[in-house]
């Protein structure tokens, strides 16, 4: 590492080897060499007199042994960096030097491989976002039944279940990973269009032959790594795609941002948390700590990410006619960016979900705390049929309600709702019959334990069995 220099922490500090192998100069320029001799090999398929088989074979013996400093010095001079690539792999190839990028523009390598990268990129988040989800499926199956306190407005409802409550953010991520699958099926290769994309150039080559040059599109995008090219494009191929694409990942993102947040509130209430390291160190000040950092990071990173699409909006919407060159420095930033940091969310979002932490004594705690208030309706219809009056009796528990909560909050007493209740004439109860009215919490957590095994047995099972050899093909790096 350069310590002179500034560093990108993307990759520095938070993403894997593998994206940022893919988004690397080396992988770059390597496949701008495997779009050439894609085309080269192509054209000589097709009949094309001026590129010999001896060509294609000279320049895929140099497709890896790129000359960098050549490449560079040539695009200090002439200030463009494809033809300075050309040049460069010209040297190597003397013999295919003549048909070395023959018909087309420089956005065919650029373009061709953008769209390359970016496609293997989504299948590694794919492969990541998987995880999350398999990690998730079983950390709800775990919790399924554990009860805890519900909130609304971040203040306490009725109970729900651990697990119950991370099926919420599985369904997001099922929602995350129904849009890549889509996205998926968007991305094709920008194939071979020429200079504004109507192939005069090919038309030329191939002496007015258009079947030929549909062929010609069509094999090439096959050899670079496509089912099919875009059916008509300008230079380049649509900057729309680059808008969903960054969508989808911000989408990632914030469903990510949501469990990282609850995680932290989680935290701080001390009844569920993160791995947390035995020597790692939550404050430099204050030892006892256990900051969430990793959900923090997590938060952090999101919101960078979710950020984004409006970047990709606006070059999209700026194209003119058939391309404009205000797309290419912030794209060169942006989609590496956007990639990276769904990378880095989801290593964490892996990290977090392999090994998080429950405090079952802590959830009850704010169970019982809570419970008298939660129980008021049940205590409610239980007088009604006593024979009270249902509209005095909730007077008379509201009253109640009212004077125990002021008490919890000025006083730091603990909840004596039942207590309050016992003590007045007008209820039909004695303390220990409202006690056993109220019963086990586990009551009034109603289907939330069967809607989490409904929702994992009918949802995420067969998404997991779909992916069986995707999720069998996950390396480690992504836990890290």
């Amino acid at each position: 590492m350069n310590r002179d220099i500034y560093q990108e922490p993307l990759v520095s500090r938070y993403t894997s080897r593998a994206m940022q192998e893919l988004f690397s100069e080396r992988y770059k320029f390597t496949h701008w060499r495997k779009c050439w001799v894609a085309l080269a090999e192509a054209q000589h398929e097709l009949g094309l007199a001026a590129v010999t088989a001896e060509m294609v074979t000279e320049l895929k013996a140099n497709v890896d042994n790129i000359n960098y400093e050549v490449a560079s010095a040539k695009e200090r001079e002439i200030r463009h960096d494809v033809m300075a690539h050309v040049y460069a792999y010209g040297l190597q190839c003397p013999l295919a030097e003549p048909i070395i990028h023959l018909g087309a523009t420089s956005q065919f390598v650029v373009c061709n491989t953008d769209l390359l990268i970016q496609k293997r990129a989504l299948q590694r988040i794919k492969k990541a976002l998987l995880q999350v989800i398999a990690n998730l499926a079983a950390f709800c199956t775990a919790h399924k039944d554990m009860a805890t306190l519900g909130y609304t407005h971040y203040q306490p409802a009725q109970p729900t279940t651990v697990g119950k409550r991370n099926t919420l953010y599985l369904q997001d991520l099922l929602m995350d990973l129904t849009y890549i699958e889509h996205l998926e099926a968007q991305i094709k290769a920008r194939g071979a269009k020429g200079t504004v994309g109507t192939q005069a150039t090919f038309i030329e080559l191939f002496n007015g032959n258009h079947d030929k040059v549909r062929e010609l599109d069509r094999l090439v995008s096959r050899k670079i790594g496509f089912d099919e090219p875009f059916p008509v494009t300008g230079q380049t191929y649509p900057r729309k795609l680059d808008m969903k694409t960054a969508e989808t990942l911000a989408g990632i993102g914030a469903s990510a941002h949501k469990f990282a947040v609850d995680l932290r509130l989680l935290s701080n209430l001390k009844v569920q948390e993160e791995p947390f390291e035995s020597k790692q160190v939550g404050s430099s000040a204050m030892a006892y700590k256990r900051n969430p950092m990793r959900s923090e990071r997590m938060t952090g990173l999101a919101r960078k990410l979710m950020g984004l699409p409006a970047n990709f909006a606006a070059t999209a919407a700026n194209q003119w006619f058939e391309r404009t060159l205000d797309d290419s420095a912030i794209r060169r930033m942006d989609i590496a960016q956007a990639f990276l940091l769904t990378d880095a969310i989801l290593k964490l979002y892996i990290n977090i979900t392999s090994n998080m932490v429950v405090y079952p004594k802590q959830i009850e705690k704010y169970l019982r705390e809570e419970l008298p208030f939660m129980a008021t309706e049940k205590i409610l219809m239980a007088c009604v049929e006593r024979g009270k009056s249902r509209q005095d009796m909730h007077e008379v528990i509201r009253e109640h309600s009212v004077a125990s909560g002021l008490g919890v909050k000025n006083n730091g007493s603990s909840n004596n709702l039942l207590e309050l209740l016992a003590q007045d004439d007008r209820v039909p109860f004695d303390q220990a019959e409202l006690e056993r009215l109220i019963g086990d919490y586990q009551q009034f957590t109603g289907r939330a334990s069967m809607q989490t095994t409904e929702f994992l047995q009918e949802h995420v099972e067969p998404v997991l069995a779909k992916y069986k050899d995707v999720m069998e093909d996950i390396d480690a790096s992504l836990s890290v």
